[in-house]
């Protein structure tokens, strides 16, 4: 077995980005999580920040830990190879973030959460602030959700943008943690996405046309499901993501993937309709003394 003095200690960057990819897609076998990690865009904002360090051996990263300075909190996200763990790496990676962080708060992002990496960062004095599920669904078999009464949908224009936005508001500003955002700042990051797709994305409208509920769909994940107070408890939510799936579906996409908060009521409502779990990812915050 190699041991861990076999390694050498330095920096990563934008040549070491397919290694680094491999390195992701190993974690993502182990432990599930967030597929999009191992995108290139992803993998430069999560492990090449402003200070890299790495642990390679031959030649190829076996863990790696990207950290950002520039702002408060410091950020930092980490990896280590299945075959590597257990070794001490982890801790290593974990001690020499909060070094770079100084003296700011240390959040530290985990894309693909494991109980080992949990009981690693509790057990330094990391608080977990955040934590969601990553589902995916087969769209070889799709979900048959009756049509609430009264309802109707449509394709989501741009000509529509405000009141998209208004749908949205009005479907999350009673949740905890809602940050209230300017319409032409979140219309904007939709059309800035090269991903999104607004002609799978649907705004549902009530028997007297209001609109009453959304989806947006972003390449092959339904990014967000709103429906108004009034119209909760109707199975609305269900019948859009019903509606988007069959989309996805039609358009050759062989599954669909979403993310939702580990205390969010609407995890199970997902699972109902056909997804399954496919890992965790999560955060920490280190709150300096």
């Amino acid at each position: 077995m190699d041991t861990i003095d076999t390694l050498t200690w330095s920096a990563c960057g934008e040549d070491d980005l397919p290694a680094l990819t491999t390195l992701a897609e190993a974690c993502l076998a182990a432990d599930g999580g967030l597929p999009l990690f191992a995108t290139p865009r992803l993998l430069r904002a999560r492990l090449l920040q402003s200070r890299t360090l790495a642990a390679w051996h031959d030649g190829v990263p076996v863990a790696a830990v990207g950290v950002g300075t520039d702002r408060r909190p410091a950020t930092a996200t980490g990896v280590v190879h299945p075959d590597w763990r257990g070794r001490g790496l982890g801790g290593r990676l974990l001690s020499w973030a909060g070094e770079q962080a100084g003296d700011a708060d240390l959040l530290v992002t985990t894309e693909t959460w494991s109980p080992a990496g949990e009981a690693l960062l509790t057990g330094r004095g990391f608080d977990r602030t955040f934590v969601e599920w990553v589902l995916r669904h087969d769209l070889a078999a799709l979900p048959d959700v009756a049509t609430p009464a009264g309802v109707r949908t449509e394709p989501v224009t741009w000509e529509a943008g405000p009141e998209l936005f208004a749908t949205y508001r009005a479907s999350f500003a009673d949740r905890p943690g809602f940050e209230e955002r300017d319409a032409g700042e979140w219309l904007g990051d939709l059309r800035d996405d090269d991903g999104y797709r607004p002609d799978l994305s649907l705004i549902a409208r009530g028997p007297d046309g209001t609109a009453v509920g959304f989806v947006n769909v972003i390449d092959n994940w339904i990014d967000q499901v709103g429906v108004v107070p009034a119209w909760r408890g109707r199975r609305l939510g269900a019948y859009l993501v019903a509606g988007a799936l069959r989309s996805l579906a039609a358009d050759g996409v062989r599954d669909a993937w979403l993310c939702v908060n580990d205390d969010n009521p609407a995890a199970a409502l997902y699972r109902r309709l056909g997804f399954a779990d496919a890992g965790r990812r999560a955060r920490y915050l280190l709150r300096h003394p």
